[in-house]
């Protein structure tokens, strides 16, 4: 009983906190429209769903996280920093074709979701099979290595969450 009115329990949950945050109130109208969305929305929408992604709840998440935070961080002052101080003639920008060993579309969707919210790179592109990632990079000294970077970083992280 309690699946089928929760099929997708931490949608549910994030819906609500979210909703109430929108709200900027807390208020018993608030909590109740929280509550309706957070349960309605996941009930409606879950025919729609192939299926809930296998994750590993464990420290590779926690692990993940920090790594796309501190990722984050750093890249923010790489990128201004090149804005500042290099010329546009100088930036090395180029396209990225990062061969996915990970197969499951959530998990793709995560890495490049993760791709584009570090500053200087952004997802374009997946190709039809899932097996290839397109990104665009700001400035690259070495194809070859940002791939792996990339690869070692993330993907290799989201595999094991993934699993």
């Amino acid at each position: 009983m309690i699946a089928r009115l929760f099929p997708h329990p931490g949608l549910s949950a994030m819906l609500a906190i979210v909703w109430v945050l929108l709200a900027n109130t807390i208020s018993p109208g608030t909590i109740v429209m929280a509550c309706a969305v957070g349960v309605l929305v996941p009930l409606f929408t879950s025919p729609y769903w192939s299926g809930k992604p296998r994750l590993k709840w464990s420290w590779a998440m926690v692990d993940y996280v920090l790594v796309v935070i501190w990722d984050i961080f750093v890249a923010n002052f790489h990128v201004a920093w090149l804005i500042l101080f290099r010329r546009n003639r100088d930036l090395r920008s180029c396209w990225l074709v990062i061969p996915l060993d990970v197969r499951q579309p959530e998990a793709i969707t995560v890495l490049a979701g993760t791709i584009s919210l570090t500053p200087g790179t952004v997802s374009s592109d997946v190709s039809t099979d899932g097996r290839m990632l397109l990104v665009h990079a700001l400035d690259v000294e070495n194809r070859e290595e940002e791939v792996a970077r990339i690869k070692s970083r993330y993907e290799a992280r989201l595999m094991r969450i993934f699993a």
